[in-house]
């Protein structure tokens, strides 16, 4: 079996380090319901913030959530929330989904009991330009 001198290739997400995160509440220019606070523990920022991954959570509330470029992979640990695309149906999810938000996604995120959840961000616009040749 080979082994790699570079341990810091393979992160595990730590869900205890939430605890020394500071709860904030929500932007109020995003808040469209009840008084939900935040916790984010980004673990790994890969390609300066191209990439991101950590966990959060949040308390109940609701707030409009605009994806812009970016793509977020979220996998659920705890609680239920309700994501409702603009248009769209809402969708009910809790322990041990997973889902995607793609670019341009516009619509509200519902904490319906308190969540934990793993994601993964993908910012293009965070991409070095190609030095040209």
């Amino acid at each position: 079996m080979t082994q790699h001198a570079n341990s810091s290739l393979l992160s595990k997400l730590d869900v205890s380090r939430l605890k020394e995160i500071e709860a904030v509440s929500a932007d109020p220019a995003v808040l469209l319901d009840g008084a939900p606070t935040f916790r984010t523990s980004v673990q790994e920022s890969i390609d300066s913030g191209m990439v991101e991954t950590g966990v959060w959570e949040a308390t109940p509330g609701m707030t409009r959530s605009v994806k812009g470029g970016k793509t977020e992979f979220c996998y659920i640990i705890s609680g239920r929330v309700e994501i409702t695309q603009e248009g769209a149906e809402p969708q009910v999810f809790g322990p041990g989904d997973a889902f995607v938000m793609k670019p341009g996604f516009i619509g509200t995120w519902r904490t319906l009991e308190a969540v934990r959840k793993f994601f993964v961000i993908v910012d293009p616009s965070q991409i070095a330009p190609v030095a040209r040749q």
